[in-house]
């Protein structure tokens, strides 16, 4: 039996560029980051004060009455009106009912988050000292677990098959997507919503970072402070939001005329086991990632056009996914387009990996290549072509993703053109 391929029919976005698809790819063409100060709480005991917020972000929008909003977290809100734009976009019919529909059993949903629920946690524990801890809201564990993210999306959907959430840092939605593809591929389901969200700028997350020194401390030049490859980077820029798309196997959806962008060809997924936050020297773990991925995609490294870069603008991760790319791609290195998309998004940490996945998506189906922003100083130990400050209109027909996590935990996608 031949291998089952597997494409994306529909994505949903969520970023600091702005609420759908369309607003945050515009705003990537433009060069320009979305961070500012934080607007959130009052930040001005902490060392870090600029995020990547999301400012245009309305639940009843995508479906989502007060009633229903008020019982989940922010992050939640956040996956549950991504998925719907994927919906939207796919019109993935679930119900054998329908004409071409799925077998609800046969359809999962595979949602992650790397902190969940932090803002109703910290909400809820300054009510608790000030009430009582009586005085709870009946909803705070639902709106803390992670899992109810993917909960609610099966739910208005009826999706009835696996239903649950990675958690793996900054890694978490490419293993979201990357586990939805080995589950369409062995057969144990047909279609999937996946990917990620992430709402956590709060004071505790914001203020736990930046006593880790993780954080840019560039407040005075918010929209230059997520600077990656850039010589003079000096930590990365929290953001929020959540990345989706909906996956099915391909012949299905060809039957059904479905609008597919591009095609899922590789995942790789591995551990560095070596440092709690400092990846593994010369990048050695996420090179084996890479290699992982295209194997599995069978593809040589010359196939890779473009790589859409974990890039966070620290020290360490930029100059260390450098080494591992050189390493992997040998000569070919010096031909690839790297570029980092968190430059204007700012770092959705579990989310990011799906609006990267929607990126690298887009790439292949329009031809065009978002830039680095801020990049103005190059840096000895980052040089490779990483698209400065300015998009690039070029065709490509494979798209490698990176992400990686504390815990050194990595995972790497790769994406085709669709022919």
């Amino acid at each position: 039996m031949a291998a089952r391929r597997i494409v994306i029919t529909g994505t949903g976005l969520i970023t600091a560029l702005g609420t759908g698809t369309e607003k945050t790819w515009s705003g990537l063409l433009t060069g320009k980051s979305a961070v500012g100060p934080v607007t959130r709480f009052d930040a001005r005991q902490l060392s870090a004060r600029i995020a990547g917020e999301v400012k245009d972000f309305n639940p009843e929008a995508w479906g989502m009455d007060r009633r229903e909003s008020r019982r989940m977290d922010l992050f939640t809100q956040y996956a549950v009106a991504a998925s719907e734009m994927a919906m939207r976009e796919s019109g993935l019919p679930i119900g054998t009912d329908k004409p071409h529909g799925y077998e609800p059993e046969k359809v999962a949903v595979i949602i992650g988050s790397g902190i969940g629920g932090i803002g109703s946690l910290e909400e809820q524990h300054k009510r608790a000292l000030e009430k009582g801890f009586d005085r709870i809201s009946p909803f705070f564990i639902l709106q803390m677990i992670i899992n109810m993210a993917p909960g609610h999306v099966s739910i208005r959907y009826g999706a009835k098959g696996p239903n649950w959430s990675p958690v793996s840092a900054c890694a978490t939605s490419a293993h979201a997507i990357g586990e939805a593809v080995k589950s369409i591929r062995l057969g144990e389901t047909d279609a999937a919503i996946a990917g990620g969200a992430e709402a956590s700028i709060t004071p505790l997350s914001i203020g736990g970072f930046a006593v880790m020194k993780a954080l840019s401390t560039r407040n005075d030049d918010p929209s230059g402070a997520s600077r990656p490859f850039d010589k003079d980077r000096d930590g990365f820029v929290m953001g929020e939001g959540a990345g989706i798309v909906v996956l099915e196997e391909m012949e299905h959806a060809r039957r059904r005329g479905a609008p597919i962008l591009a095609e899922v060809v590789g995942y790789g997924a591995n551990s560095d086991a070596f440092h709690e936050t400092q990846p593994a020297p010369e990048g050695e773990g996420a090179g084996r990632c890479m290699r992982l991925a295209l194997k599995d995609a069978g593809m040589a490294p010359e196939e890779i056009g473009y790589v859409n870069a974990h890039g966070t603008s620290t020290p360490f991760n930029d100059a260390n996914e450098t080494k591992a790319i050189k390493t992997v791609f040998g000569a070919h290195a010096k031909k690839l387009m790297v570029s980092s998309t968190k430059s204007m998004t700012a770092h959705m940490l579990g989310a990011a990996g799906g609006a990267e996945a929607v990126v690298s998506a887009l790439v292949l189906a329009r031809g065009v290549i978002p830039p680095t922003a801020n990049y103005t100083t190059p840096d000895p130990e980052c040089d490779l072509d990483y698209v400065p400050n300015t998009p690039r209109e070029v065709r490509v027909n494979a798209v490698l993703s990176n992400s990686f996590g504390f815990g050194g935990t990595n995972a790497v996608l790769i994406f085709k053109r669709f022919k």
